[in-house]
């Protein structure tokens, strides 16, 4: 029996601007959609605060015949305003949706409340029955609010009990901590994908920001080697390609469903990496 390909995804964010949103539109997704990757996610900011560019994004690449998947999260809209746009999304053919706890946004104190992602997975399949494909987000190396290793996989079970189909993991560096995770996840009896959230290396000092907020370890041997490059911003780039080819090349010989990719609104590292992999 032949064995079952394995998915490749993208993931992009709502630019700030009307010329980002442009290029983003007619330069940078068609291109990666060049690749054949299943679907693009969109992001979707704390507390919904990018919700109506995610939704024009969402639309502009649906019509544009590009499969997309919304973020969507509670954020600080209540059970109606998450029921219309699911409705919005029905109408406009989106049959996937990556279902996320969210963050409240800064200056709203109690104003919102979270909800949890297995609480928002509910209310999908309560609402769109089995309409939509659902991801959740996972965290090998475990969410920074997590109380511990366990509580943590719980969580995430509690989340594809409720109805997910799958779930795309935090981005990484350490295989090992994916593998292992897998591992630990089956032993809760948990049997559905778990695909490998990747983020290309571009900018190194957004990385470092980025990682210090999410919890996500870039490995020291990566921090020192990219020092030894000082200013030379094409030697870090090259060297970030081919780390991270490394990390994906070894993941897909391992047996991961596939990789879900932080493009990061940009088009060279992916399709570099992608290209590296012969897909």
């Amino acid at each position: 029996m032949a064995a079952k390909k394995q998915r490749i995804s993208c993931e992009f964010f709502p630019p700030k601007t009307e010329a980002g949103t442009n290029k983003l539109l007619t330069e940078v997704a068609p291109a990666l959609n060049t690749l054949g990757p299943e679907f693009f996610s969109v992001t979707y900011g704390a507390g919904g605060s990018t919700r109506d560019s995610t939704l024009g994004v969402v639309s502009a690449l649906k019509e544009a015949g590009i499969d997309v998947a919304p973020h969507l999260s509670f954020g600080g809209d209540d059970k109606g305003a998450v029921a219309a746009l699911l409705e919005t999304y029905r109408q406009r053919g989106i049959k996937r949706l990556v279902a996320l706890r969210g963050d409240i946004p800064s200056g709203t104190g109690g104003a919102a409340q979270l909800v949890y992602a297995n609480e928002l997975v509910a209310f999908v399949r309560e609402h769109s029955g089995d309409h939509f494909e659902i991801e959740v987000a996972a965290y090998p190396e475990i969410h920074p609010e997590a109380r511990s290793y366990d509580s943590d996989i719980g969580f995430l079970k509690a989340k594809l009990d409720a109805g997910a189909n799958s779930a795309i993991t935090q981005y990484f560096y350490n295989v090992e901590a994916y593998f292992y995770f897998l591992d630990r996840c089956a032993a809760r009896g948990i049997d559905k994908p778990i695909y490998a959230g990747i983020m290309p290396i571009s900018n190194f000092a957004n990385l470092q920001r980025f990682s210090r907020n999410c919890g996500a370890e870039i490995p020291r041997w990566i921090c020192q080697r990219i020092a030894g490059f000082g200013d030379d911003q094409d030697s870090i780039r090259q060297f970030g390609i081919e780390v991270v080819t490394q990390l994906c090349q070894t993941l897909l010989d391992s047996g991961a469903p596939g990789i879900h990719f932080y493009t990061m609104n940009q088009v060279d590292p992916t399709r570099e990496i992608y290209n590296n992999l012969g897909l």
